[in-house]
This record gives C-alpha cells, sequence and structure tokens, in this order.
C-alpha cells in the first residue's frame, strides 16, 4: 500500500510538473503573438490614415473621424484587440516574469514592418537595437522561471493579503496620488518622469489584476463557481480603474514630451515596477537560482539598451555604408591629415563634417597633451 502512494505522489508531481512546463510555453507563445498582433496594428493604422492624407480627407489630428471608414484602420484596430487579448491570456499562464518584458518586441515588430511597408528607413542603431532585443528576449525565455505558485483564486486571495503586498499596494497608491494632486499639477507639465511614474506604479498593480483575472476566467472554463467570489469583481473593479489612469497619464505625456522619449522610459519604470510587484506578489524569484536571476536581469537589461538605441538615434541617417567613412576620418584626425577647407567646398554630402573637423582640429592635439585650453 505504502509503494502504491509513493507511485501515485511521484505521478501526481510529473503530472503538474509536466502541465507547468505546457502552460509556460502557452503563455510564451501567446506573449509573442500579442507582440506581434500590437507591433502590426500600428502599421495598419498608419498605412489607413496615409491613404486617407492622400484622398485629401480631415486627418485624425485636426479633428476628422474618416478613418472610421477606413478598413485598413479597422484592420489595426482589430489587430489591436487580438494582441490584448493574447496579452490578457499569457498572464493566465506564464509568469509575469516572462510576459511583460517581452512586450518589447511589439516595438521591434512595429520598426521592423515600418521599414518594409511604410519606407521608414531603419538606419544602423535601429538594427542594433533590434538585434539586442531579440537577444535579450531569448535569455529571459531561458532563465525566466517555469513554474507558477498560483493556481486558484483562493490561492490568489491568499497572495493579495500577504503583509508584504499589502505594504507595496499601500505605498504605491500613496504615491501615486501624491504624484498626482500634488506633483503633477506643479512639475508634470516640464518633468517627464512625473507622468510616466503614474503609469508605471499603477501599471503594476494593473498587471496583479490581470493575472487573477486570467486565474478567475480559467476556475470558470473549468465549471467553478468563482462569479461568486468577491475577489473576482474587486480585480475587475480594480482593474478598470488602473488602465484608465494609466491611459489617461500616458496620453499626457505623449502629448507634451517626444515619443522617442516617452516610449523606452515608459517601458523601463513599467517593467522595472511589474518586476518587484511580481517578486513580492508572486515570490517567483525564490524558486530562481543565481545564475537564472542574473540571466533574467542581464536579458533585461539588454532589452533596455536595445529600446534606447532603436528610440534614441531613429533621426540618425547613419548606415553601414557611412562606417568606413567614419572611420577613414578618424584615422586622418589623429594622424593630424585632416582636409583642407577646398577639399570641404568639393564634397557636398560631407561639407558639414568637415567644417566640425576643421573647428576641431586644434584640440586633437591639445587633448593629447593635456591641455586644458580646448575644453
Amino acid at each position: 500500500m505504502i509503494d502504491v502512494a509513493v507511485l501515485n505522489t511521484s505521478v501526481a508531481y510529473e503530472m503538474t510538473q509536466s502541465g507547468g512546463k505546457y502552460d509556460f510555453y502557452i503563455g510564451l507563445v501567446l506573449a509573442m503573438s500579442s507582440s506581434i498582433f500590437i507591433g502590426g496594428s500600428f502599421i495598419l493604422k498608419k498605412k489607413g490614415l496615409l491613404r486617407l492624407a492622400r484622398k485629401g480627407s480631415m486627418r485624425a489630428g485636426q479633428g476628422g473621424h474618416a478613418y472610421l471608414k477606413e478598413w485598413l484602420w479597422w484592420a489595426g484596430l482589430l489587430s489591436m484587440g487580438a494582441g490584448e487579448v493574447a496579452n490578457f491570456a499569457a498572464y493566465a499562464f506564464a509568469p509575469a516574469t516572462l510576459v511583460t518584458p517581452l512586450g518589447a518586441l511589439s516595438v521591434l515588430v512595429s520598426a521592423i514592418l515600418s521599414s518594409y511597408f511604410l519606407n521608414e528607413k531603419l538606419n544602423l542603431h535601429g538594427k542594433i537595437g533590434c538585434l539586442l532585443s531579440i537577444l535579450g528576449s531569448t535569455v529571459m525565455v531561458i532563465h525566466a522561471p517555469q513554474e507558477e505558485e498560483v493556481e486558484t483564486l483562493n490561492e490568489m486571495s491568499h497572495k493579495l493579503g500577504d503583509p508584504g503586498f499589502v505594504v507595496f499596494a499601500t505605498a504605491v497608491v500613496i504615491v501615486s496620488l501624491i504624484l498626482i494632486f500634488v506633483v503633477g499639477p506643479r512639475h508634470g507639465q516640464t518633468n517627464i518622469l512625473v507622468y510616466i511614474t503614474i503609469c508605471s506604479v499603477i501599471g503594476a498593480l494593473s498587471v496583479s489584476c490581470v493575472k487573477g483575472l486570467g486565474i478567475t476566467i480559467k476556475e470558470l472554463i473549468a465549471g467553478k463557481p468563482v462569479l461568486k467570489h468577491p475577489l473576482s469583481w474587486i480585480l475587475l473593479l480594480s482593474l478598470i480603474i488602473c488602465v484608465s489612469t494609466q491611459i489617461n497619464y500616458l496620453n499626457r505625456a505623449l502629448d507634451i514630451f517626444n515619443t522617442s522619449i516617452v516610449t523606452p522610459i515608459y517601458y523601463v519604470f513599467f517593467t522595472t515596477s511589474v518586476l518587484t510587484c511580481s517578486a513580492i506578489l508572486f515570490k517567483e524569484w525564490q524558486h530562481m537560482s543565481a545564475a537564472d536571476i542574473i540571466g533574467t536581469f542581464s536579458g533585461f537589461l539588454t532589452i533596455i539598451v536595445g529600446i534606447f538605441l532603436l528610440h534614441a538615434f531613429k533621426d540618425v541617417n547613419f548606415t553601414l555604408a557611412n562606417l568606413p567613412v567614419s572611420l577613414r576620418k578618424d584615422d586622418r584626425a589623429i594622424n593630424g591629415t585632416l582636409p583642407t577647407t577646398y577639399e570641404c567646398f568639393n564634397h557636398d554630402e560631407e561639407s558639414s563634417t568637415c567644417v566640425g573637423e576643421i573647428q576641431s582640429s586644434e584640440n586633437v592635439p591639445s587633448r593629447r597633451n593635456g591641455s586644458l585650453a580646448a575644453f
């Protein structure tokens, strides 16, 4: 009898492990498909708006609503909806530590597709940024936790009642209220971090609500009476409040500041907040080895660098063909053989850089000799 009990226990454990890995890969596929749908939705919407602009219709930025009659715009909207649904479902199967950072792939997909379908040039920095984002995402997938502790709504209720998470959630609410009612009116128009911080810290709570609702849906499909559980409705109401606040203040940040600056900063702040919340609420990090923790953070930092390169230098016209020219100029500057003024005016495409080289020619020997006069 004892042997039979041990055998049943081992079989149940193996089934749980295999089920956990199965859920992990389902969540991974959903997260990646979400990025593809969301990244593609921007291209479809943009194509629809450009088609309307060629027809002479009033543009959306001028208050026009002609895009509602354009099927490409609606295709983009449906693609965005499909991506959000897939992202929502991914949280029910995979850890937030994995799903949230993979959201950066939507930026990558959008950048790649825009270079093919919108004729927007992707410079060398952007290509390197895309490569780094893919590498960072791959590292995070390899080292992400593959076991998820919370499987039922009752377990989620116990997690939410944990003193550590209660303190964290209270701190998030207090900080958000201070930023919204005190700091925002004074510095929100001039400091980019104010509105982005509000979106990010509130976003950590919204991801927790999505995770709980995902578990609710899984139990509902299994035939359990989860709708009678008050936590289901609390999570739904909290999610509506959090998402509304996020959209409001993210739109304010995008309206005031440059998109190429807002996007990478928001990604870093939001993902960091979600990882912190996940560590406190789900304690996914406790099951990870030191190598996996280092690998996860390394992948996350690699994605950050990739997103930064993709956005910060997107307006710089720099390709691989310019690289040898730049290297030759650096060599000439080091050897003291900078081009003359005559050579500059005979090369129009390099005239602006030549002027900079001539002006900086005096700085090369002075810096080499340690003189501060050049500064």
